[in-house]
């Protein structure tokens, strides 16, 4: 944390009661508010005007950014589970979130129908099939509990239909697919250098099977013409493995 300004977070907002902190990682909680401490900076130095949120679950990246970011432009959610999917539309509802849309889809490298996996931890489930062999500790949260067909979309096809109809400029891409993050950038085609930056998930230990490594992805992102801004790591609970990492960059 050497050269780190805590200052500039208001940790007013924190009630810090609400917290059972026994046994509790610190680090989690710093690690949060590193991420939503830079994501409001970078929504605010490269003026992102719409978000493409791609594995959606129940919409909980929509909230840090809107709760916590105060980013209030247009969200484009895709996630493939119908029931999580409707969960979603409850809130935006409930929320009276007009800027929210939402689409009961797969992103992947190709249109047609698919084979989703629901783990029995909804937020592991993916179209690629859990792998054990890295590391074990999730071992019962993903596995296959059933699996679905759902559609599957690239996206070009929804970067195209949203920009007509919302005429944004300086959008920003989140992928959190449980290992499938490639195959969604590569489906923008050529409108992926319309994209100012974008957040992915990274494998360091891979636990599902034909997913790139950390490095690979980075690699893949950089020779596209993205630069690396943030890594944050998303599972710091697990110590002393490093399972997975987001990275944020931007568009050079």
């Amino acid at each position: 944390m050497t050269g780190f300004d805590m200052t500039r977070f208001d940790m007013t907002r924190f009630d810090m009661t609400r917290f059972d902190m026994t046994g509790f990682d610190m680090t989690d909680f710093r690690w949060q508010a590193f991420e939503e401490h830079h994501l409001n900076r970078f929504f605010a130095h490269f003026n992102v005007d719409c978000v493409f949120d791609v594995g959606a679950n129940r919409g909980q990246y929509r909230s840090i950014i809107r709760e916590q970011v105060g980013f209030r432009g247009p969200i484009i959610s895709f996630e493939p589970i119908p029931w999580l999917a409707a969960r979603a539309i409850e809130i935006k509802e409930l929320q009276n979130d007009d800027n929210w849309f939402i689409e009961n889809a797969a992103l992947d490298s190709e249109a047609g129908q698919g084979y989703f996996n629901v783990m029995n931890i909804d937020a592991f489930s993916s179209l690629k099939e859990p792998d054990h062999l890295e590391i074990g500790i999730f071992a019962e949260m993903n596995r296959v509990s059933s699996t679905i067909s759902v559609k599957k979309e690239t996206l070009l096809h929804y970067f195209t239909t949203y920009k007509e109809r919302l005429g944004f400029t300086r959008p920003f891409l989140k992928m959190d697919t449980q290992g499938n993050d490639l195959a969604v950038f590569d489906s923008a085609g050529p409108c992926i250098e319309e994209f100012v930056g974008l957040q992915s998930e990274l494998s360091i230990k891979r636990i599902y099977k034909n997913t790139s490594y950390y490095h690979q992805a980075i690699a893949h992102y950089s020779n596209k013409g993205f630069v690396l801004s943030a890594l944050v790591p998303n599972n710091a609970g697990h110590f002393p493995d490093l399972v997975e990492i987001d990275c944020i960059m931007y568009r050079r």
